[in-house]
């Protein structure tokens, strides 16, 4: 596969692959956008460790999978739909007015 803004192979990186299996890898999720969530589209392990819960995606290979690409887009706009910020946060955030002016059309 050619490198794209859909994909992109980085065979340089000391680690690739850092998953096996693939033989096309998508290196463009190289932190999985999944990692912070308990739940996800790929297929983690959890580890106890001495009482601390890790989450192991060793053997995940969804993000890296060009074919995953729109689930993965997908999955970042719904969650970002749900964030919710502080009102610290509300109180630092610059108005922004979109324009709202039409795109006339050759039509």
């Amino acid at each position: 596969m050619e490198n794209s803004s859909r994909f992109f192979a980085n065979t340089a990186c000391q680690y690739y692959p850092c998953h096996q299996g693939l033989e096309d890898f998508n290196c463009l999720f190289c932190y999985c956008p999944f990692y912070l969530r308990e739940k996800c589209p790929g297929s983690p392990r959890f580890l106890d460790i001495r009482g601390k819960i890790v989450k192991d995606c060793t053997d995940c290979t969804f993000p890296h999978r060009p074919e995953n690409y729109d689930a993965v887009i997908q999955w970042i706009k719904r969650e970002n739909e749900k964030r919710v910020f502080s009102e610290e946060i509300r109180k630092k955030a610059i108005k922004v007015v979109p324009d709202t002016k039409e795109v006339e059309s050759d039509e």
